[in-house]
């Protein structure tokens, strides 16, 4: 069976230096707050040109405290794409928020500005104080950011970029994390920068957003201990996954750099087949992670019956996202457009995901091309 995701492989490669990495964590035993966690969040300041990064629990707890940062009050509309992962419209409905539901660009599966102003509109309409965008690089492609912050300065609002996906790709050659006023990621370990367990990040040039995250993901303390300045979680990152990161962040160009080389090597093999398939759209002035090689199949094909075919092959695939949020039983009562999410539907109805990953080989890439054209073909005739 080829791998969607092959983490053993990486592991190899830097095995015995995460093994070292941990030995002195337990060594130490600061297994909370250790010297590694504000190593790790240098050297992501480092690496994002970011003034300050703060190192977290998880993706979702990193949208959270962004939104703490950026004082997000209850009942505050918030602009967030459907087609995208639960946490981004999870994280302001936590807070009270109102996700007001936009649907995306259908060539780069992203928010852009026509779909932006439409929710603006729709927040209008609902009589909805909006206070925010929340942009999503999907499958690790970051939005087109300077008409999107053109369009936040001229409404007062501002932009939070989730990119749980795209750390690591670029938007005229700036890397995310200081394309937007607050950005959050994951380290979920099947993300391009993953650790082995659930860790996330903040970064901001802003020092007053993020000395109130910091605070936040202390359970809200002020200077001294136990003396509260706000409500707070429990946000911390463990020391063990930080020292694992930092490993991982040592290979993480040349991995981006692979990623590349594999999404390239799709686009070679696809185009030497008969099938027509569609694929996101890279913008010129943009870098992608390659998160996920997200294909758009040709209508009227039965994407569950190539999935089962596909397997069969030893060849798994992925469904990122087959139902909407604004379809989902929990974010059903949230606003959306008038002329509604048509991009969104289409989208979730025929994208699949090819595994992916820095350690594909071209051969697998070969056979995966080869068979899925094969399918596909039989089907249409």
């Amino acid at each position: 069976m080829i791998n969607f995701i092959d983490l053993k492989r990486q592991q190899n490669e830097i095995r015995k230096k995460i093994e070292t990495r941990i030995k002195h964590v337990l060594d130490h035993g600061q297994y909370i707050q250790g010297n590694e966690i504000f190593e790790l969040q240098e050297r992501l300041c480092n690496f994002s040109k970011a003034n300050y990064t703060l190192c977290c629990s998880s993706g979702t707890d990193a949208l959270l405290l962004g939104l703490q940062g950026l004082r997000m009050k209850p009942l505050d509309g918030v602009i967030v794409p459907s087609f995208t992962f639960a946490s981004s419209a999870e994280a302001i409905s936590i807070l009270g928020g109102i996700p007001i539901f936009a649907d995306v660009n259908k060539e780069t599966f992203n928010l852009d500005p026509e779909v932006i102003l439409k929710s603006i509109h729709t927040a209008k309409k609902e009589n909805i104080k909006l206070t925010g965008i929340m942009t999503v690089g999907l499958f690790g492609q970051p939005c087109d950011m300077d008409p999107i912050i053109e369009i936040a300065k001229k409404n007062k609002i501002w932009v939070l970029d989730d990119a749980a996906q795209s750390f690591g790709g670029k938007y005229k050659n700036k890397y995310v994390g200081t394309l937007t006023e607050v950005t959050a990621t994951s380290f979920f370990p099947a993300k391009p920068l993953g650790c082995y367990g659930d860790g996330g990040a903040l970064f901001t040039n802003n020092k007053k957003i993020y000395d109130i995250a910091y605070s936040a993901h202390l359970h809200g303390m002020g200077k001294k201990r136990y003396f509260y300045d706000r409500i707070g979680m429990n946000g911390r990152m463990d020391t063990i996954q930080a020292a694992i990161l930092l490993e991982k962040l040592s290979i993480f160009k040349k991995e981006l750099i692979n990623r590349q080389k594999i999404a390239d090597l799709y686009f070679k093999y696809f185009k030497k087949l008969k099938t027509k398939i569609s694929f996101q759209n890279i913008m010129p002035n943009a870098q992608t992670s390659w998160a996920q090689f997200t294909i758009v199949l040709p209508k009227n094909i039965d994407r569950d019956l190539i999935q089962k075919k596909l397997f069969s092959k030893q060849i798994p695939t992925a469904i990122y996202y087959p139902i909407p949020l604004h379809k989902q039983k929990p974010y059903k009562k949230y606003p959306t457009p008038i002329d509604g999410l048509k991009n969104t539907e289409f989208l979730s109805k025929s994208v699949l995901s090819l595994p992916m990953h820095p350690y594909l080989k071209q051969k697998e890439i070969e056979y995966i091309s080869f068979n899925l054209d094969k399918i596909i073909n039989k089907m249409i005739t």
